[in-house]
């Protein structure tokens, strides 16, 4: 059974999972383990109209870029192996303002395909990054595109820990069956039959100053699919915060008041900035749990017992109940089918 999970609105079209879909087909590989990793049932690929989840979007391309080794999930020629992306962030890193390390990150994405050109410009007050196609990327145009883009956006917002605002998105492709996710892809008018894709914002950004360093970007590599899969926002740092401590001080997560005290915060104030930020510490714990159950049942032969003390759980049992809630499947089953 294929479960929803819970506290994510299904609003990701299901043609960008077809799409990573169409790269293991070009590959003459299976995408039966990253569909089941992603909880994702094979005959939505048949529904157009589907859509998926942001958490379930960033399962499977996380599982598709480790399985197919390449960051961009077949749009180009040359794959870019895992990685990638993560070098072009640090060679960006040292700039002196967010225009600057844009600038280095057009270029050195330049370096790494030569199937389309990212080129940033200013005029009449805004800034463009712009994307341009050389290759023909055929039925891969509109998830390059998307993903491409605001992958970008999602690096600039973090480096220099704004949210930044579009003014507008222009996309060299018509509009899509599901053209009403784009309100959510992007903010701001969206105009499709573009003579090339870019997003646009004020060039007053591109002054910022960069606010992240080496030990920043090594957290952030840990979750680095968020930056394309869900918008930046810096509003949300507690719920990153209590998300990493969950994940490296478990011991501080047993119950909601060590957590707060942790964090040199009240119980009271914990809960309710979490609920401001449209989380609960419940929903970050079972998230917490369930990515770290899944990688101790993939990567190790753990008993369940030993696994469930290190997940967190007081006993087996009680671990069981929650994976199958979670997933839909027993956790012997899981690793079984993986």
């Amino acid at each position: 059974m294929t479960t929803t999970p819970a506290a994510s609105r299904a609003e990701t079209p299901i043609a960008f999972i077809a799409a990573m879909v169409q790269a293991y087909a070009q590959r003459g590989m299976d995408p039966k383990a990253a569909l089941q990793k992603a909880q994702i049932a094979p005959n939505l690929l048949d529904q157009s109209d589907a859509r998926v989840t942001a958490l379930q979007m960033e399962w499977m391309s996380e599982a598709a870029m480790r399985e197919l080794d390449d960051e961009a999930l077949g749009w180009f020629r040359r794959r870019l192996p895992w990685g990638s992306y993560g070098m072009l962030v640090r060679a960006s890193l040292t700039a002196p303002t967010l225009g600057v390390a844009l600038a280095r990150w057009c270029r050195h994405h330049n370096l790494l395909t030569d199937d389309i050109r990212l080129h940033l410009s200013t005029s009449d007050g805004l800034a463009h990054i712009e994307l341009h196609e050389v290759h023909d990327l055929k039925g891969l145009r509109e998830f390059c595109s998307v993903s491409v883009l605001r992958n970008a956006l999602g690096v600039a917002c973090w480096l220099t820990d704004s949210r930044i605002p579009l003014a507008g998105t222009d996309l060299h492709f018509a509009p899509p069956p599901h053209a009403d996710s784009y309100r959510v892809l992007f903010d701001g008018p969206c105009q499709f039959n573009a003579p090339h894709s870019r997003l646009g914002f004020d060039a007053g950004y591109l002054q910022l100053p960069l606010r992240r360093d080496e030990a920043a970007l090594q957290r952030m590599l840990q979750r680095a699919l968020l930056l394309t899969v869900r918008p930046y926002r810096r509003d949300r740092l507690l719920v990153e915060k209590v998300r990493q401590t969950l994940a490296e001080h478990p011991e501080h997560s047993r119950n909601a008041e060590d957590l707060a005290a942790w964090l040199n915060l009240s119980t009271r104030t914990l809960h309710r900035q979490l609920k401001e930020e449209g989380a609960s510490l419940q929903q970050l714990k079972d998230s917490v749990r369930q990515q770290r159950a899944r990688a101790l049942l993939l990567r190790t032969s753990k008993p369940l017992k030993q696994i469930a003390a290190e997940v967190g759980f007081h006993n087996e049992k009680s671990f069981i109940r929650a994976f199958k809630g979670w997933t839909g499947q027993a956790p012997e089953a899981f690793r079984q089918n993986d």
